[in-house]
């Protein structure tokens, strides 16, 4: 994953956009089809590091891992690291996070509804 220079008129333009619209900030928040799916299995409570990776199938450690900490930076995910041998680390979603339960409800109707259709 590589970020965009600051400098660049792709930014600038990118920045612009999110900023005037909110529905462009949010989808830039979960946009990608590997932080829709982790929001999407942490809906239903905490999950381990591995278990994720286990539910997620193609993703690769490093994806995860980057991912993980874009969603832990915007607020919607949060990890819990326990002082245990081996350590145990947990992510869940923040209450914001919570908050896109109706949204992502909804994708999913929109998605097999779509789906049904083609």
């Amino acid at each position: 994953m590589t970020k965009i220079k600051e400098t660049s008129t792709n930014f600038a333009n990118k920045k612009a956009l999110a900023d005037e619209c909110p529905e462009v900030h949010a989808s830039n928040m979960i946009g990608g089809q590997w932080s829709l799916a982790i929001c999407c299995y942490l809906i239903n409570g905490k999950l381990r590091f591995g278990e994720l990776r286990k539910k997620l199938g193609n993703i690769t450690e490093r994806m995860l891992t980057l991912q993980l900490r874009r969603l832990e930076d915007d607020k919607i995910v949060t990890r819990t690291v326990y002082a245990e041998v081996p350590p145990r680390v947990e992510y869940e979603l923040t209450e914001v996070g919570y908050q896109l339960r109706p949204i992502i409800e909804e994708l999913e109707k929109w998605g097999k509804l779509h789906k049904e259709s083609l």
